[in-house]
């Protein structure tokens, strides 16, 4: 069992920068793949990037691509995503998750558990 509680969200103007946390809890941290997704209102809940297990390969989604770091501390069971560059069409909740597979956690139905979320908005 992985308990996810994602922090770090806020309202932010074009162009500024955050860096969302995922405090992960359990002994098994290290053992999963991690993801980030985000949901807008009224659109399905999307990729945004992945880490593997023990942080040596990421994937990102092409809207993010550049913008957007994936990173992890396994010794302090917590995931990162660094937002640079922030544009409007970022704004949505963002959701942490956990997969043993690498393939499943890029995938909205694929991780085995999920944070509550974290609002980012950003404005124009």
């Amino acid at each position: 069992q992985v308990q996810l509680v994602e922090s770090g969200g806020g309202l932010v103007q074009a162009g500024d920068s955050l860096r969302l946390s995922c405090a992960a809890s359990g002994r098994t941290f290290s053992s999963y793949a991690m993801g980030w997704f985000r949901q807008a209102p009224g659109k399905e809940r999307d990729f945004v990037a992945a880490i593997t297990s023990i942080g040596g390969g990421s994937y990102y989604a092409d809207s993010v691509k550049g913008r957007f770091t994936i990173s992890r501390d396994n010794a302090k069971n917590t995931l990162f995503l660094q937002m640079n560059n922030l544009k409007p069409e970022d704004t949505a909740v963002y959701y942490c998750a956990a997969s043993i597979s690498m393939a499943l956690v890029t995938r909205p139905s694929g991780p085995t558990y999920w944070g509550q979320g974290t609002q980012v908005t950003v404005s124009s």
